[in-house]
């Protein structure tokens, strides 16, 4: 059975992709290639054929030409299943089916819901985008053999349009990210890993910083979106204390999880972030380091249900600085915290558990082909 997955959007290396989902079919037998679109040539990396188009030279680029050479590519591998893994490949999906092809999308967020989040575009444009895409979404999923789901939100809406619709949520791969530490060596820092963007909340946990204790200092990884929003929070007061590392590899990861004693993930409530789980809190409980997270009622019920870290108003600075303090105060109370999360993510919250389902998926669409 030979499967090939594809982007051209994501890197190459992307954890959902490459790492859970192309890695654990490649484990169990299957032939699997990925099509990615960034310009660094083809390899084979955990018996994975990883097979590049070319990169994109802007946005439009990317939706034409690099769409065009990814369906060239698909047709030309002649796969038994096809694996597409952004919105904007939908329609190379319809041709794929079109030649008779298995295809399946997996849906990684709720598009329409993002696109009337986006704070660039006018009010009256967003919603006709958002109405837009909603109808050729559901006019193309119909016709797919299947959709993956990121979300159980997102399964529950794909599920009023194709029956064949399950949830494999990002979950973190068991004891990848928990770093080795010495519990006698007092830990001085917290961290936030992941896009940085306003609505993900970098100006309030910035601010915040102005107002934890004196020895405290925010370890951040990731990249900026908007270079004015960079210039800006660099001349915040709470920028002193700010170690930035930018792009991390996964090993970066888990060292800065390895030395931080709580993570961040204070996204504001967009639509879009309300009923999300970010893959990033739960590779905090993964590396056994407490949470302090938005307070939406999804995210309430993880972290206070496995009492695994502390719910804030992601508006109020104070609220985030409060809650760093007394994690700072009470490295005790903190450990078990992490401790609480770890062993959730252990239990319920992993990719074990998610990749079970995918296999189970991909055995039923086999069996619909025979």
């Amino acid at each position: 059975m030979r499967i090939v997955h594809l982007t051209s959007v994501h890197p190459r290396y992307d954890t959902r992709i490459f790492l859970k989902e192309c890695s654990s079919l490649a484990q169990h037998g299957y032939e699997v290639a990925l099509v990615v679109a960034d310009g660094r040539g083809n390899e084979i990396r955990d018996d994975v054929s990883i097979i590049d188009v070319g990169r994109a030279t802007g946005r439009l680029n990317r939706m034409v030409g690099i769409t065009r050479l990814v369906y060239d590519k698909a047709a030309e591998l002649d796969a038994d299943i096809y694996h597409l893994h952004d919105p904007e490949l939908l329609p190379v999906g319809l041709k794929l089916k079109r030649r008779g092809k298995e295809v399946i999308f997996d849906t990684h967020e709720d598009v329409p819901r993002q696109l009337l989040s986006k704070p660039y575009l006018h009010p009256f444009f967003r919603h006709i985008l958002a109405w837009g895409f909603a109808h050729f979404e559901r006019y193309a999923c119909v016709r797919l053999d299947g959709v993956i789901a990121a979300t159980p939100f997102i399964r529950d809406k794909f599920l009023k349009i194709n029956p064949r619709t399950v949830d494999i949520n990002n979950f973190p791969m068991l004891g990848e990210l928990s770093a080795q530490s010495d519990e006698n060596t007092a830990r001085t820092q917290v961290c936030y890993v992941g896009g940085i963007e306003a609505v993900r909340g970098i100006r309030e946990i910035v601010r915040a910083m102005e107002k934890v204790s004196a020895n405290v200092r925010l370890e951040l990884a990731g990249a900026f979106t908007d270079p004015e929003l960079s210039a800006e929070v660099r001349g915040y007061a709470g920028w002193q204390r700010v170690d930035e590392r930018g792009f991390v590899d996964r090993a970066g990861v888990r060292a800065i999880l390895g030395r931080s004693f709580a993570g961040l993930v204070t996204l504001h409530p967009i639509s879009n972030y309300l009923d999300a789980l970010p893959v990033k809190m739960f590779e905090y409980m993964s590396a056994g380091i407490p949470v302090i997270a938005s307070n939406f009622p999804l995210w309430r019920e993880i972290i206070e249900g496995n009492d695994c870290g502390l719910c804030v108003d992601p508006s109020r600075p104070d609220d985030i600085a409060n809650a760093i303090n007394f994690l700072a105060q009470n490295p005790e109370q903190a450990r078990a915290m992490g401790a609480n999360g770890q062993r959730a993510v252990r239990e319920r919250y992993n990719w074990a558990v998610e990749e079970k389902k995918l296999l189970v998926f991909y055995t039923r669409l086999q069996k619909g082909m025979t």
